[in-house]
């Protein structure tokens, strides 16, 4: 891209406060690139090399509300997150039950639409409660969260 990176596109793009869902679609498998585009805001990561019905796939469960991320930078992505985590010390029992809850459905992948729909509650409340638990977990992105989250055993069965 000319002029500037796909990282400062998306950030140009967030600070705007567009509401979109934007995928990064990238030749790198860098883990830094990685997380700096998720603690940016990208609501999904794909390398190029996918096969095109893979990619139309991803695509279109970002369009219905989920994040995604290749297959194959899942297990880099936990790695880089779970190093970062145990560099901080987080405690999930500073969160709310609400905010347990809607943990939950970050760690499902579901947006906040989604989790407002399960929890019979509004998309603006979810958001505020999302805002609040990044905070006091520590978390830049809503993926840091799930990751952690399901990491620590938080993703309830479905």
């Amino acid at each position: 891209m000319a002029g500037m990176s796909g990282i400062e596109t998306l950030k140009a793009i967030r600070d705007s406060g567009l509401d979109c869902r934007v995928v990064i679609l990238t030749v790198s498998d860098n883990a830094d690139d990685l997380v700096a585009a998720i603690r940016t805001g990208a609501d999904g990561y794909l390398l190029k090399d996918m096969e095109p019905e893979d990619l139309l796939a991803a695509i279109d469960e970002t369009l219905n509300g989920r994040t995604v991320i290749s297959d194959r930078l899942n297990g880099l992505l936990a790695r880089a997150i779970r190093e970062e985590a145990a560099a901080k010390q987080r405690d999930a029992a500073a969160l709310t039950d609400r905010e347990r809850e809607i943990l939950q459905g970050l760690a499902h992948g579901l947006s906040n639409k989604l989790i407002a729909r399960s929890l019979e509650i509004t998309e603006a409340t979810v958001k505020v409660h999302v805002k609040n638990l990044l905070k006091k977990l520590g978390f830049r992105s809503r993926l840091e969260a799930a990751v952690w989250a399901v990491g620590r055993g938080m993703k309830q069965p479905e």
